[in-house]
């Protein structure tokens, strides 16, 4: 029940609320690895409040030249890369001072060089200068936490808990879990919070903190009895229902509770989301999907709805209706220019999709929208629009987009060649795609990939011992790669050579990727060539079940036609010519059997 709540948990539903701890760095020197500060989330006209009130308090002193004058060189050494001597001029100028914003830079300094103990006795310093500063309490506790030492930080969060008033305990509280979720010793850390919210058990929010450690505890009697307090104590709380179901430990008993809490608060919009996940979990995506409806009736433009349906759409093979959604996903982020999601997955799916139905045009608009947020998709994108591009008969400026592309590494590079090869290939120009793949395969000649690349290309020349070297050197190289042993076996059956042989790859190749269609389709065309007609069938009908490509098409269709049903293989052979009429395997074999499609064209 862990993962069927992993994007509800308290952690994931308050983060807007909850000040962040500064997130460890790497270890340096000294008793605590490094923590590096994070703003904490609070609202503007509170910082500035804070931050006049800090500027009130701080030393009169005046700023003299020599003062002026460390400062500067102390700055100017710090970015000329060095850091101990600027270290100790701003431990020296704080402690001469008593001004915190010195002993505050010198722990900066500390942290960006990777000093633990230094930084330490900076915050220390920082803390002493400015014991009221909340930015300096927040430096200290992350590093006394990662640090595990708990006993400095209890009095630190009782404290603040006993000051804050209203909402705003209720956001110390959050905080507080949210920094000791970074205690090595979690029992510990349990018992603390036990402690300092003992005097706040009427708060359903207490409640929901204690709940949610004994159940990373692994204690679930506690964790269901806290969830439940916290139900009792404000039954209409989202919050609360959706911590009892994820402590449940049953998905059934959270799917009740669930369903429960939304018949009496159908407007809960999280715990509908939730009931959602959890339907799906439970294996029940349609009515997983009906709830996400019902969210997108009350939200038709909510970002996180239009996306689940988008995928589930996919899941459920229901392309047409994943398009819509995606797109309406896309049209809605693009009109809230402040929303920080990158629309780049999107944007490939909605690629993808327009290709499945045949939309180059489309297809290439979307890749076109694909910007370099995310460098390793925004690198895919132009892949896959130079081949589309190369498709749609421009070559010319598919292969000028290829040679402009920068790759980030000798893998991008290597498939930069590869596509190059493949738009070639496409465009039926075989010989320069194998000069491609051979000169690519100087530069990089341990590249399983581009490898097996050159090996299909070798073959495509006619070159077939240099094919079954270079698929042999990926065996080798790739252990677990399914597709050499399929590719050099497909091979021998389609050269009706080594049978045996060809059969054992295929079989190696199968024992990998028992449900990838090609492989069975490859199976299917070994046992042809065997003479075994009815286990060729059966291979091949499973594999067209699965992907009705039109090479398995024309497979199946010479499989039936051997066997006297000559209806049953042209109806093969004519969905394989609706769908790539071009198609070689189709063309050589209606030409090897003296057949014809024109009368079924005509008609």
């Amino acid at each position: 029940m862990k993962n069927a709540f992993a994007i509800v948990t308290l952690s994931a539903l308050l983060s807007a609320c909850a000040t962040q701890p500064p997130a460890p760095a790497d270890a340096a020197p000294g008793p605590a690895a490094t923590p590096v500060p994070e703003s904490a989330a609070t609202d503007n006209s509170d910082k500035q409040a804070d931050t006049t009130a800090a500027d009130a308090m701080l030393p009169n002193n005046a700023l003299t030249g020599d003062i002026l004058y460390r400062i500067t060189k102390a700055e100017l050494e710090f970015k000329q890369g060095e850091w101990q001597g600027p270290f100790v001029t701003m431990m020296s100028l704080a402690q001469q001072t008593r001004d915190p914003r010195l002993a505050k830079r010198a722990a900066d300094m500390a942290l960006v060089a990777k000093q633990g103990s230094e930084a330490v006795a900076a915050i220390r310093l920082w803390r002493s200068l400015a014991p009221d500063s909340d930015e300096a309490a927040q430096y200290f506790l992350g590093f006394a936490i990662v640090g595990n030492d708990l006993t400095e930080v209890e009095p630190i969060f009782a404290r603040r808990l006993a000051q804050a008033q209203g909402p705003a305990r209720v956001v110390a509280m959050f905080q507080m879990q949210q920094l000791l979720l970074r205690a090595q010793d979690k029992a510990a850390a349990f018992a603390l919070q036990e402690r300092v919210l003992a005097p706040y058990d009427n708060l359903v929010e207490s409640h929901l903190i204690l709940a949610q450690g004994a159940f990373a505890l692994n204690d679930a009697a506690r964790a269901r009895a806290e969830a439940d307090k916290a139900a009792a104590i404000e039954p209409s709380s989202e919050l609360a229902a959706m911590t009892q179901a994820q402590v449940s430990g049953d998905i059934d008993v959270a799917l009740k509770v669930l369903n429960n809490f939304l018949d009496k608060y159908p407007k809960a919009r999280e715990a509908r989301a939730a009931f959602a996940r959890v339907l799906i979990d439970a294996k029940q995506p349609e009515s997983a999907r009906q709830q996400f409806l019902v969210l997108l009736k009350d939200q038709p433009d909510n970002l996180a709805t239009l996306y689940a349906l988008g995928v589930m759409g996919m899941q459920n093979n229901d392309l047409a209706g994943a398009e819509i959604y995606f797109t309406r996903f896309v049209g809605v982020l693009e009109q809230q220019p402040d929303d920080e999601r990158d629309p780049s997955k999107v944007l490939m799916i909605l690629a993808q999709l327009a290709e499945q139905r045949g939309d180059a045009d489309a297809a290439i608009k979307w890749l076109d929208k694909v910007d370099r947020s995310d460098e390793k998709l925004y690198f895919a994108a132009r892949l896959k629009w130079a081949v589309l591009t190369a498709r749609q008969g421009k070559l010319e400026e598919a292969r000028k987009e290829l040679a402009q592309l920068t790759a980030n590494g000798a893998d991008e590079q290597a498939q930069i060649f590869q596509t190059d090869a493949q738009v070639l290939r496409d465009a039926g120009d075989t010989t320069t795609a194998f000069m491609v793949l051979q000169n690519a395969i100087k530069r990089y000649p341990d590249n399983p990939d581009l490898l097996y690349d050159f090996a299909l290309g070798a073959e495509k020349v006619g070159q077939v011992e240099l094919m079954e070297t270079a698929l042999r050197q990926v065996m080798i190289a790739a252990p677990d790669n399914q597709h050499a042993y399929n590719a050099l076996g497909y091979s021998l059956a389609e050269r009706n050579e080594r049978l045996p042989e060809a059969y054992a790859l295929v079989e190696q190749a199968l024992k990998m990727a028992p449900g990838d269609p090609f492989i069975m389709d490859s199976m299917g065309w070994v046992q042809f060539r065997m003479g075994n007609l009815d286990e060729a069938e059966n291979y091949l009908r499973r594999a067209y079940a699965v992907r009705s490509d039109p090479e398995i098409a024309v497979h199946l269709g010479e499989v039936l036609f051997a066997k006297g049903n000559v209806e049953g293989a042209r109806k093969l052979w004519q969905e394989a010519h609706g769908k790539d009429p071009k198609n070689d395997a189709l063309k050589s074999t209606l030409a090897r059997l003296n057949q014809s499609l024109k009368t079924d064209q005509a008609n």
